[in-house]
This record gives structure tokens, C-alpha cells and sequence, in this order.
């Protein structure tokens, strides 16, 4: 298993619990991004910087990944991809995707693109919490352990 992160977007607090998981389970971890990232000095931690432009850091991530990978991203279309190649995705506020709530999820992001496109619905999701960062570490560790690592 590696992990890949979608990190244009990742919160710093989910990099950074990301970033210990990584020297704890020696697992590759891998950030994607198209601006340039700091990350700690580790055999276990690196960065990826891609061009500029839609979806190019997705397309790298659905390019490399193995199944049994874990893709840590928002991005429900990614997500989508990634679950369909047999890999893993978790959201960074701990929602873990499936077959099952990606195809729901993707409907749903659809819907609400629409609402706000017509003004409908103005606003975007959530401030980024406590209860969000702990259930994505309780997902993350759940999966480590799971993968043997």
C-alpha cells in the first residue's frame, strides 16, 4: 500500500497527521500538488509538483496508483476513479468512499454544482473541525492496520 494525497486542497492538519503515519507505518506517502510543497525530510515522505490546470494533479494520482492504494481527497470525481481501480479513498474530514456512497456522493456534488451555479444555493461546505480531523485519523489508523501496517 501507498498512499497518495490530492494536496492542492488537504488541510495542514491532515498533512500533518499524514506526514507522522507515514514514519510510524513506513508506508510512501506522496503529495500531489501543481504549487510547491515543504514536507519533512523522510525516506517515507514525498512531493509531486504537476503543471498548472484542471484536474492535472487527479490525473497523476489515477495514473500511478496500485489497487489497495489509499487516496486521501475531496474530490468526489477522483474519488470515484480511484474506487474503481481497487483502490482506496478517504475524504481528509474522514469520510471513507465505497462503491456504494461515491456513486451517491457524486450525484449529490452534481446537484448542489447546479444549485449554486443557478444562485440557488450560495456557500460551500462546512468549516473544517476537531470532529472532522479526529475521524479522519480514526479512518487512516483503521486502514494502516488493516493493510498490515
Amino acid at each position: 500500500m501507498q498512499i497518495w494525497v490530492d494536496a492542492d486542497a488537504c488541510p495542514q492538519v491532515i498533512k500533518e497527521i499524514l506526514f507522522r503515519a507515514a514514519e510510524r507505518a513506513q508506508i510512501l506517502t506522496t503529495l500531489v500538488a501543481n504549487t510547491l510543497l515543504r514536507v519533512p525530510s523522510s525516506p517515507f515522505i514525498k512531493s509531486v509538483r504537476v503543471a498548472k490546470g484542471f484536474n492535472v494533479a487527479d490525473h497523476q494520482i489515477v495514473e500511478q496508483i496500485q489497487p489497495g492504494d489509499l487516496v486521501i481527497t475531496a474530490d468526489i470525481p477522483l474519488a470515484a476513479e480511484v474506487i474503481s481501480r481497487g483502490a482506496h479513498a478517504l475524504d481528509p474530514r474522514g469520510e471513507l468512499y465505497s462503491e456504494d456512497n461515491v456513486r451517491e456522493r457524486l450525484a449529490m456534488r452534481n446537484l448542489m454544482q447546479e444549485l449554486r451555479s443557478t444562485g440557488d444555493i450560495l456557500g460551500g461546505p462546512a468549516p473544517f473541525n476537531q470532529s472532522d480531523r479526529q475521524r479522519f485519523a480514526n479512518h487512516l489508523d483503521r486502514l494502516l492496520t488493516r493493510s498490515g501496517r
